[in-house]
């Protein structure tokens, strides 16, 4: 039966490269250097610790379209906009265009930093997407642990943080998170006595109140993008309760919210089995579909 649930996802990964390209995965991944191109190393904020950029990968006639903003993850402490790239190919095959995200880890600048850096990109890119063929709004928001943390307060913050930014014009409201496995509650992190976690949250004033401000659980609210979580059950670095409270506390004021479970997964999807991962991605498009960023 495992294996027939594997084929079976392989033949409908190729049946989507062709829907979407009348090709095979096989020939799409020949063809995307025609199509798409990478523009690196654009500055979208200048810090006291140096300019931060992002890397974009967008179609050549610039046609506007959706937008997937990535952000790496790393325990806040490491990780760069380049490591992921090979994870950026499926969005790209949908037909979005992806941003790669560069923040102050926790060896350049303490919390808040990296949540201000992420909440900027985005602000910065609804602002000058669509000089690269990206649609303001149809900008999904999208990671994996500190990522996954991250896009998820990108998407869930106020108006609080933004003029940090030096960006002029009204909020736009982010058309969908995919978090993979992000924190959603930092409070158990402190005291906490892994070194990375505890640097990070050292920040100016009360560690406990640094935590609370920093945690995607403390910005639910009505109104907030759709979510959709992914995350192993046997998590031991960010527990599976995290998401499980997240959906909890989403649907009591009323926002969408999906939770896709992977059955004895560890932290970090490079653990996950090849089905856990086609069947994680699988979930990803029809949520993506539901939401208007890809077409049914």
């Amino acid at each position: 039966m495992n294996k027939i649930f594997h084929y079976m996802n392989i033949l409908m990964f190729i049946f989507v490269a062709q829907a979407s390209g009348q090709e095979t995965a096989r020939d799409w991944a020949t063809l995307v250097g025609q199509r798409f191109r990478a523009v690196r190393d654009i500055v979208y904020r200048s810090t006291p610790q140096g300019d931060l950029k992002v890397d974009l990968y967008v179609p050549y006639d610039k046609k506007p379209g959706p937008a997937m903003l990535y952000i790496h993850g790393g325990g806040w402490q490491t990780g760069s906009k380049e490591q992921y790239v090979l994870w950026y190919l499926p969005y790209l095959q949908l037909g979005m265009r992806v941003v790669a995200v560069e923040y102050r880890l926790s060896g350049r600048a303490p919390a808040p930093a990296a949540v201000e850096d992420a909440r900027c990109a985005f602000l910065w890119l609804a602002r000058n997407g669509a000089e690269y063929g990206i649609d303001p709004n149809q900008i999904v928001i999208t990671g994996g642990s500190a990522g996954g943390h991250l896009a998820l307060m990108t998407a869930f913050l106020d108006t609080s943080m933004d003029g940090a930014c030096g960006i002029p014009g009204p909020a736009p409201k982010a058309r969908a998170v995919v978090d993979y496995y992000g924190a959603t509650d930092l409070a158990p992190l402190i005291p906490d006595d892994r070194p990375h976690r505890s640097k990070w949250l050292s920040g100016p004033g009360d560690p406990k109140e640094m935590a609370r401000r920093m945690s995607p659980l403390t910005w639910v609210r009505p109104g907030l993008p759709p979510v959709l979580m992914l995350h192993g059950d046997a998590d031991k670095s960010v527990p599976y309760s995290d998401s499980v409270r997240l959906q909890e506390a989403l649907a009591k004021v009323g926002v969408s919210s999906e939770l896709v479970t992977v059955p004895g997964g560890a932290h970090g999807r490079h653990t996950w089995s090849d089905a856990d991962i086609l069947r994680g991605q699988r979930h990803i498009e029809a949520f993506l579909k539901k939401q208007g960023v890809i077409p049914q």
